[in-house]
Protein backbone atom coordinates (compact mmCIF):
# COMPACT_ATOMS: atom_id res chain seq x y z
CA UNK A 1 0.00 0.00 0.00
CA UNK A 2 1.69 3.44 -1.19
CA UNK A 3 1.38 5.54 1.91
CA UNK A 4 2.04 9.22 0.06
CA UNK A 5 -0.70 8.25 -2.41
CA UNK A 6 -3.11 8.74 1.21
CA UNK A 7 -1.17 11.52 2.32
CA UNK A 8 -1.59 13.36 -1.13
CA UNK A 9 -5.70 14.86 -0.80
CA UNK A 10 -4.53 16.23 2.59
CA UNK A 11 -1.81 18.57 1.24
CA UNK A 12 -3.56 19.60 -1.77
CA UNK A 13 -6.21 20.89 0.72
CA UNK A 14 -3.99 22.72 3.10
CA UNK A 15 -3.22 24.24 0.00
CA UNK A 16 -6.55 25.62 -1.41
CA UNK A 17 -7.49 26.38 1.91
CA UNK A 18 -3.93 29.02 1.87
CA UNK A 19 -4.79 30.46 -1.30
CA UNK A 20 -8.29 31.24 -0.20
CA UNK A 21 -7.21 33.10 2.73
CA UNK A 22 -4.42 35.07 0.51
CA UNK A 23 -7.57 36.01 -1.67
CA UNK A 24 -10.00 37.05 0.86
CA UNK A 25 -7.07 39.15 2.81
CA UNK A 26 -6.18 40.70 -0.76
CA UNK A 27 -10.00 41.24 -1.45
CA UNK A 28 -10.99 42.77 2.03
CA UNK A 29 -11.61 46.80 1.99
CA UNK A 30 -9.31 49.03 3.46
CA UNK A 31 -10.71 50.59 6.57
CA UNK A 32 -11.39 54.52 6.87
CA UNK A 33 -11.27 56.77 9.84
CA UNK A 34 -15.29 57.82 9.77
CA UNK A 35 -15.20 61.47 11.24
CA UNK A 36 -17.61 62.07 14.35
CA UNK A 37 -19.56 64.80 14.34
CA UNK A 38 -18.84 67.49 16.59
CA UNK A 39 -20.71 67.35 19.92
CA UNK A 40 -19.77 70.92 21.62
CA UNK A 41 -23.18 72.19 19.53
CA UNK A 42 -25.17 69.53 21.73
CA UNK A 43 -27.09 68.95 19.53
CA UNK A 44 -27.80 65.25 19.40
CA UNK A 45 -31.11 64.52 18.67
CA UNK A 46 -33.31 64.76 15.58
CA UNK A 47 -35.92 67.64 14.42
CA UNK A 48 -38.69 65.29 15.28
CA UNK A 49 -36.88 64.07 18.72
CA UNK A 50 -36.43 67.18 19.54
CA UNK A 51 -40.53 68.19 19.14
CA UNK A 52 -41.17 65.38 21.07
CA UNK A 53 -39.36 66.37 23.69
CA UNK A 54 -40.90 69.88 23.67
CA UNK A 55 -44.15 68.52 23.93
CA UNK A 56 -43.34 66.46 27.29
CA UNK A 57 -41.67 69.10 28.35
CA UNK A 58 -45.29 70.68 28.54
CA UNK A 59 -46.74 68.31 30.89
CA UNK A 60 -46.36 68.37 35.02
CA UNK A 61 -44.83 65.44 36.48
CA UNK A 62 -45.96 64.67 40.00
CA UNK A 63 -43.24 63.07 42.33
CA UNK A 64 -44.32 58.98 42.88
CA UNK A 65 -47.29 58.43 45.71
CA UNK A 66 -46.58 56.37 48.48
CA UNK A 67 -47.45 52.93 48.70
CA UNK A 68 -50.46 52.28 50.75
CA UNK A 69 -48.49 48.91 51.52
CA UNK A 70 -45.17 50.30 52.74
CA UNK A 71 -47.42 53.04 54.85
CA UNK A 72 -49.29 50.21 56.72
CA UNK A 73 -48.21 46.78 55.83
CA UNK A 74 -50.96 45.36 58.26
CA UNK A 75 -54.16 47.64 58.15
CA UNK A 76 -56.35 44.83 59.77
CA UNK A 77 -55.60 45.47 63.72
CA UNK A 78 -55.73 48.90 63.03
CA UNK A 79 -59.05 48.55 61.18
CA UNK A 80 -60.61 46.15 63.79
CA UNK A 81 -59.16 48.78 66.87
CA UNK A 82 -61.46 51.66 64.91
CA UNK A 83 -64.73 49.48 64.84
CA UNK A 84 -64.57 48.00 68.55
CA UNK A 85 -64.17 51.88 69.22
CA UNK A 86 -66.96 52.94 67.08
CA UNK A 87 -68.88 50.21 68.83
CA UNK A 88 -67.97 50.52 72.06
CA UNK A 89 -66.74 54.24 72.85
CA UNK A 90 -66.48 53.64 76.70
CA UNK A 91 -64.51 50.18 76.47
CA UNK A 92 -66.34 48.57 78.84
CA UNK A 93 -67.68 45.16 76.72
CA UNK A 94 -64.13 44.86 75.66
CA UNK A 95 -63.06 45.00 79.95
CA UNK A 96 -66.03 42.45 80.47
CA UNK A 97 -64.37 39.74 78.77
CA UNK A 98 -60.91 41.04 78.60
CA UNK A 99 -58.28 38.28 79.64
CA UNK A 100 -55.77 40.75 81.31
CA UNK A 101 -58.83 42.12 82.98
CA UNK A 102 -59.10 41.06 87.05
CA UNK A 103 -63.00 41.21 86.78
CA UNK A 104 -63.50 40.44 83.48
CA UNK A 105 -66.77 37.32 83.06
CA UNK A 106 -64.92 33.73 83.11
CA UNK A 107 -66.41 30.62 81.65
CA UNK A 108 -68.61 28.98 84.05
CA UNK A 109 -69.89 32.31 85.32
CA UNK A 110 -73.86 33.33 85.00
CA UNK A 111 -74.54 35.86 82.54
CA UNK A 112 -77.78 38.21 81.12
CA UNK A 113 -78.12 39.59 78.15
CA UNK A 114 -80.43 42.53 77.49
CA UNK A 115 -81.35 42.37 73.49
CA UNK A 116 -82.89 45.18 72.07
CA UNK A 117 -85.79 43.21 70.80
CA UNK A 118 -87.38 40.49 73.08
CA UNK A 119 -86.90 39.21 77.10
CA UNK A 120 -83.74 39.24 78.45
CA UNK A 121 -81.78 35.40 78.24
CA UNK A 122 -79.47 34.09 81.41
CA UNK A 123 -77.57 31.33 81.14
CA UNK A 124 -74.27 30.02 82.02
CA UNK A 125 -70.82 31.03 80.14
CA UNK A 126 -69.95 27.84 78.00
CA UNK A 127 -67.32 29.36 75.90
CA UNK A 128 -65.80 32.93 74.62
CA UNK A 129 -65.18 33.27 70.76
CA UNK A 130 -62.66 36.22 70.69
CA UNK A 131 -62.10 37.53 66.95
CA UNK A 132 -62.12 40.94 66.76
CA UNK A 133 -65.40 42.66 66.33
CA UNK A 134 -66.88 39.23 65.71
CA UNK A 135 -66.50 38.03 69.43
CA UNK A 136 -69.13 36.36 70.60
CA UNK A 137 -70.55 34.29 73.82
CA UNK A 138 -72.23 31.24 74.31
CA UNK A 139 -74.20 31.16 76.95
CA UNK A 140 -76.91 28.11 78.21
CA UNK A 141 -79.93 28.15 79.77
CA UNK A 142 -83.19 26.39 80.17
CA UNK A 143 -86.90 27.44 79.04
CA UNK A 144 -89.54 25.30 79.93
CA UNK A 145 -87.34 22.95 81.36
CA UNK A 146 -85.59 22.37 77.98
CA UNK A 147 -81.73 23.04 77.60
CA UNK A 148 -81.33 26.35 75.14
CA UNK A 149 -77.92 27.65 74.38
CA UNK A 150 -77.64 30.78 72.33
CA UNK A 151 -74.94 33.04 70.67
CA UNK A 152 -74.38 36.58 71.05
CA UNK A 153 -72.06 39.05 69.54
CA UNK A 154 -70.95 41.02 72.78
CA UNK A 155 -70.46 44.46 70.00
CA UNK A 156 -73.46 43.91 68.43
CA UNK A 157 -76.05 47.00 68.22
CA UNK A 158 -78.79 44.79 69.14
CA UNK A 159 -77.55 43.97 72.18
CA UNK A 160 -78.64 46.84 75.04
CA UNK A 161 -76.14 45.03 77.98
CA UNK A 162 -74.66 41.73 79.41
CA UNK A 163 -74.46 41.57 82.96
CA UNK A 164 -73.08 39.24 85.78
CA UNK A 165 -75.51 37.48 87.81
CA UNK A 166 -73.47 34.70 89.95
CA UNK A 167 -69.60 34.50 89.40
CA UNK A 168 -68.24 30.88 89.56
CA UNK A 169 -65.56 30.31 92.85
CA UNK A 170 -63.31 28.79 91.28
CA UNK A 171 -61.55 29.30 88.44
CA UNK A 172 -62.73 26.72 85.50
CA UNK A 173 -60.13 23.94 84.03
CA UNK A 174 -61.33 24.67 79.93
CA UNK A 175 -61.71 27.03 78.15
CA UNK A 176 -64.89 25.43 76.54
CA UNK A 177 -67.63 23.77 78.94
CA UNK A 178 -68.97 21.59 76.66
CA UNK A 179 -69.81 19.14 79.55
CA UNK A 180 -72.24 21.19 81.19
CA UNK A 181 -74.58 19.63 78.19
CA UNK A 182 -74.78 16.16 80.21
CA UNK A 183 -77.55 15.72 82.57
CA UNK A 184 -74.93 15.14 85.34
CA UNK A 185 -73.60 18.55 85.41
CA UNK A 186 -76.20 20.69 83.44
CA UNK A 187 -76.83 23.44 86.02
CA UNK A 188 -80.63 23.75 84.53
CA UNK A 189 -82.33 27.41 85.63
CA UNK A 190 -80.85 30.24 86.81
CA UNK A 191 -84.09 31.95 87.18
CA UNK A 192 -83.50 31.57 91.19
CA UNK A 193 -80.22 33.73 90.63
CA UNK A 194 -82.07 36.06 88.54
CA UNK A 195 -84.57 36.90 90.74
CA UNK A 196 -81.66 36.86 93.70
CA UNK A 197 -79.88 39.08 91.63
CA UNK A 198 -82.74 41.66 91.02
CA UNK A 199 -83.66 42.02 94.52
CA UNK A 200 -80.31 43.10 95.65
CA UNK A 201 -79.99 45.52 92.60
CA UNK A 202 -83.32 46.95 93.58
CA UNK A 203 -82.34 47.29 97.41
CA UNK A 204 -78.95 48.86 96.52
CA UNK A 205 -80.61 51.25 94.13
CA UNK A 206 -83.33 52.16 96.97
CA UNK A 207 -80.04 52.20 99.65
CA UNK A 208 -78.25 55.11 97.09
CA UNK A 209 -81.69 56.84 96.72
CA UNK A 210 -82.46 57.08 100.53
CA UNK A 211 -78.81 58.48 101.00
CA UNK A 212 -79.12 60.87 98.17
CA UNK A 213 -81.89 62.58 99.83
CA UNK A 214 -80.53 62.79 103.50
CA UNK A 215 -77.53 64.45 102.28
CA UNK A 216 -80.02 67.35 100.50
Amino acid sequence: MNVANLGRPLGCLKTALRQARSLRAAQRPLSTAVARPSTSSGDFFSTRQRERQERLSKFQVYPKVESARAACPDPMPTIIKTEISKLDPTGARTRLFSKKHSDSAKVGDVLMVTPKTGEPFAGVLLQIRRSGVETAIQLRGQLMKLGVEMWYKIYSPSVVGIDIIWRRPKRARRARLTYMRKPKHDMGSVENMVLAWKKERYALRKKRAGNAKQRK
